[in-house]
């Protein structure tokens, strides 16, 4: 009886040993393989990462490449020489446009004072004009009042040609003719002058700022 039980004890633990270190053997490999799976991945996951970083390096060591590459670039003299010939046209247009601004406004800055030294001679000579008119309504008869009134007007006329730079060419009896000034209109003798001197005045010339606006009208002596 003794016997049996201990056969029967062993053969309990014998199963049960069985049963147990099957599992054990089972959990182990399935632990083995988590391990080997799980190296696999981190080695793809470190290796992936490693490529990464490397492909990061080289595009950053390469940038700079690119970047000096561009910066030492140089214009070829061709470029050069059209980006000159733009300049130039470029200044070229500049200065004819500022020449003829410059031009422009000096039209317009002599237009103007020409257009006021015509308005101040044509204030002052209207006066005059006021003054002949005057002289033609006066129905009074008075012959001195009359003669008084022109002599006034041509008082004012000429005050109007001094101001005005305006000077009379009147030469006198004898004087040489002179052809810058004087215009000979006949010929007479005259005994007593030298041949080609001035007899006569038939009309007074003027001049303005030295300038002859009309010859005088003279005789001459033969």
């Amino acid at each position: 009886m003794k016997n049996k039980f201990y056969a029967l004890i062993n053969y309990i633990l014998s199963k049960f040993i069985a049963k147990n270190l099957k599992n054990y053997i089972v959990a182990l490999h399935a632990s083995k393989l988590t391990l080997f799976y799980g190296k696999k991945i981190m080695e793809n996951n470190n290796q992936a990462t490693e490529n990464v970083v490397q492909n990061e390096a080289e595009v950053v060591n390469e940038a700079p490449n690119e970047t000096v590459e561009v910066a030492v670039e140089e214009l070829s003299p061709l470029e050069k020489l059209e980006q000159e010939v733009a300049e130039l046209k470029d200044d070229k247009l500049r200065t004819l446009a500022e020449m003829q601004n410059i031009q422009r406004r000096s039209q317009e800055e002599v237009k103007k004072a020409r257009d006021y030294a015509i308005s101040n001679f044509a204030r002052e000579i209207v006066t005059v004009r006021d003054y002949l008119e005057m002289a033609l309504k006066d129905q009074s008869g008075n012959f001195e009042m009359l003669k008084m009134g022109v002599d006034l007007t041509l008082q004012q006329l000429i005050k109007i040609f001094d101001a005005q730079q305006i000077k009379e060419i009147n030469p006198q009896a004898k004087e040489k003719l002179d052809a810058n000034l004087h215009q000979a209109m006949s010929t007479v003798e005259e005994h007593e002058q030298d041949s080609n001197t001035i007899v006569a005045v038939m009309q007074k010339g003027y001049m303005l700022n030295g300038r002859v606006l009309r010859a005088a009208m003279v005789t001459v002596a033969k």
